[in-house]
């Protein structure tokens, strides 16, 4: 069994910055795609970014050049660096792991932790 725990959401201006972590536990050799969803209330959850064990990384539009998805195989840690943040970036963000142990078809996610841009 694989579980995923975030941290470092919370409360933040706009303008200001936040890292969130993710870690994974459990029977874990290897990890293909670790990712970040968000989901702001009425909306779908949407990617946010997610990145490869190579590492390759892929963003969505609305945050290209303002984070930074990146990732620590040893720690089986994801973290994602958010600059200059804006109201529409509220939201409840959830971590992703996919291919773990190269199965392919099941992935997982952790319980989310809010993240709110607001003055």
């Amino acid at each position: 069994q694989v579980q995923l725990v975030e941290s470092g959401g919370g409360l933040v201006q706009p303008g200001g910055s936040l890292r969130l972590s993710c870690s994974a536990s459990g029977s874990i050799f290897s990890i293909g795609l670790m990712g970040w969803y968000r989901q702001a209330p009425g909306k779908q959850r949407e990617l946010v970014a997610f990145i490869t064990n190579y590492p390759t990384t892929t963003y969505a539009d609305s945050v290209k050049g303002r984070f930074t998805i990146s990732r620590d195989n040893a720690k089986n840690t994801v973290y994602l660096q958010m600059n200059r943040l804006k109201p529409e970036d509220t939201a409840v963000y959830y971590c992703n792991a996919d291919r773990v142990n190269g199965i392919w078809g099941k992935d997982y996610w952790g319980n989310g932790t809010q993240v709110t841009v607001s003055s």
